[in-house]
């Protein structure tokens, strides 16, 4: 018989407000999806003085639920297209839940032994998965930010030990200069962990690109031949407004030829090579040296979960390892330390395993080949519209539309701050959840799905709400 205790009074009571969040009579589907909170109101009910005695576990957590009302983003549900954000599948969540249970320090393998095997074998999973290099290292990260930061490093080693000079030994002062050289259409994470990595944002040369925003090879091979210092090539694999991808199987060869490191930003495009559909648009993406991606997009789940994936070990290894005379050294055993930035981290390989033993290679696939299926749907049906146009589609997960001014001789100007205002009903609305960018020099609307909630009846509902605020 299991015995009360304030422990499991308090556990159950967010479980039963986490089930009331998820499919409650307020749950996802019926709740606005954008947040109804203001920002003083939030600062009202949450900033209570910090009281001398303390409060009862399970009425702190009832509190919290109660005075974040209206301030949690619906980005969960399936009508939220925003950022490239995935919900969380059951048993990412669960596992999630007992991660925190557990509270394992997953920075070495003395610390969580599971936690240390945990991500030996989903690291294993995920290269077959992407049909990277099995001798490929990885490190379980927070997001792709720090998954740049971390194969930046290990390039950074990389290229200035080919050249005679240990990094990590005597710094950066003194040592060769390095080139970056990134597609133009690139993410501005790419540039935050060149600045993190000292290499400065100055280094970066833009790389030409053609209609689809994929790098020229002519470009790279330009730019190669322009200078002889050591050199980190940056590509993408699904660029930000139309899932672009890089022809890798063009650029790497050439890359490698001359000496330089190709890193690969897959935040949420690497998981096109899971799909026997789609894996064609990163042809060639195994020739390179390190890449990064995100499970809490396609994956679904939840935030934080980032993997940086590097084909040199030893690069990788000599960029983060740590060793101390306090530490055991793991032996045959997987420190994680020696994979990723951070000393004392959560143990988040729990719920990538769990996402990844609940989909399968088949989930995976589906997910991808629905989701992509979604996002074209949501990019034709929102810009068939009277007073929307469609800007661009993808061969995967996002697309971009716009929504004219009704204005007689309207500008480009107009055009824009009414796809703004259109934007900005549609998310009051609380129906569906978009975001706005600027691209090529207009404001569009910007459409991510990766939810593995998002339906066909959620694209016609929100497609309906699109038709009732034009309106």
């Amino acid at each position: 018989m299991l015995i009360e205790t304030p422990e499991r009074e308090v556990l159950m009571r967010a479980a039963e407000h986490a089930f009331a969040w998820l499919d409650g009579l307020d749950g996802l589907d019926s709740r606005s999806v954008a947040t109804t909170a203001s920002l003083e109101e939030m600062r009202a009910r949450l900033g209570r003085p910090l009281a001398d005695t303390g409060v009862a576990a399970a009425q702190v957590i009832d509190e919290l639920v109660a005075d974040t009302a209206g301030g949690i983003l619906g980005s969960q549900g399936p009508r939220f297209f925003g950022w490239v954000i995935g919900g969380g599948v059951p048993s990412a969540i669960a596992a999630d839940w007992l991660t925190s249970v557990w509270d394992q320090n997953a920075g070495i393998h003395a610390c969580g032994p599971a936690a240390s095997v945990v991500e030996e074998v989903a690291a294993g999973w995920l290269k077959d998965l992407f049909g990277l290099p099995a001798e490929a290292s990885v490190g379980f990260v927070t997001g792709a930010q720090m998954a740049h930061a971390t194969c930046l490093a290990a390039a950074r080693h990389a290229v200035l030990r080919d050249r005679g000079w240990d990094v990590e030994r005597r710094g950066l002062a003194g040592s060769p200069p390095i080139r970056i050289l990134a597609n133009a259409e690139r993410h501005g994470s790419v540039d935050r962990a060149v600045r993190f990595m000292g290499l400065g944002s100055d280094n970066i040369v833009p790389l030409a690109t053609d209609a689809e925003g994929r790098v020229e090879p002519r470009a790279l091979r330009a730019a190669l031949d322009a200078g002889e210092a050591p050199t980190i090539v940056v590509l993408q694999a699904g660029e930000l407004n139309r899932a672009g991808f890089d022809p890798f199987d063009q650029l790497a060869p050439m890359a490698r030829a001359a000496g330089a490191w190709t890193h690969v930003d897959g935040a949420f495009g690497l998981w096109a090579k899971a799909s026997p559909a789609h894996r064609d648009l990163a042809r060639g993406v195994e020739l390179c040296d390190s890449w990064t991606t995100d499970a809490h997009k396609y994956l679904n789940v939840p935030y934080d979960s980032g993997l940086a994936m590097v084909r040199d070990a030893a690069a990788h290894r000599a960029a983060m390892t740590l060793a101390t005379s306090y530490l055991p050294a793991g032996g045959a055993a997987r420190d994680q330390i020696d994979w990723n930035p951070e000393f004392s981290r959560r143990a988040r390989g729990f719920a990538i395993y769990a996402a990844l033993r609940e989909l399968g290679r088949d989930g995976v696939a589906e997910l991808v080949a629905r989701t992509s299926r979604h996002a074209l749907a949501l990019t034709e049906g929102i810009g068939a519209l009277p007073g929307a146009e469609t800007v661009a589609t993808s061969a995967l997960n996002q697309g971009l539309v716009r929504f004219l001014s009704p204005a007689a001789g309207a500008s480009e100007a107009d055009h824009d701050r009414r796809t703004d205002a259109v934007i900005a009903a549609i998310d009051a609305s609380g129906e569906a959840f978009f975001g706005g960018v600027t691209f090529q020099g207009r404001r569009c609307m910007r459409i991510s799905v990766c939810n593995w909630r998002t339906t066909d009846a959620d694209v016609a509902r929100t497609v309906a709400a699109v038709r009732a605020v034009l309106a």
